[in-house]
C-alpha cells in the first residue's frame, strides 16, 4: 500500500507549477512512497534517553562585541548613488501611487 497517491504528486507538481507527464508522476510515487516508508522505520526507534540535538556540530555562537563607530559622511555615500534628493537617495517606487 502507498502511502501517497499519484493524484496528490500531481496537486504538488502543480502547486510548484511543475508540469510532469503521467510516467514522471508514477515515478515521483514511487520515489516518494520509498522516502515515507524510510521515515516511517525512524519513528520505532527508542529515543527517550537521547538528549535533543540541534546540531551535529557543539557549536556555540560567537558574536562580536558591539562597538560604536562613526558611519560614512553623508556627501560621501550619496557621490556613489546613482540619484539623490535631500540628502537621500532615490530608489525607484515599489508600490503604486
Amino acid at each position: 500500500m502507498t502511502r501517497i497517491s499519484n493524484d496528490q504528486v500531481k496537486h504538488v507538481a502543480n502547486l510548484a507549477r511543475l508540469a510532469i507527464t503521467e510516467d514522471e508522476a508514477e515515478k515521483f510515487t514511487k520515489q516518494l512512497d520509498a522516502i515515507i516508508t524510510f521515515a516511517e522505520q525512524l519513528n520505532e526507534l527508542d529515543t527517550s534517553n537521547v538528549e535533543p540535538t540541534y546540531h551535529v556540530l557543539k557549536m556555540n555562537n560567537v558574536f562580536r562585541e558591539d562597538m560604536k563607530q562613526k558611519g560614512l559622511p553623508r556627501e560621501e555615500v550619496l557621490k556613489n548613488a546613482p540619484d539623490h534628493q535631500d540628502g537621500q537617495i532615490k530608489v525607484p517606487a515599489i508600490m503604486g501611487e
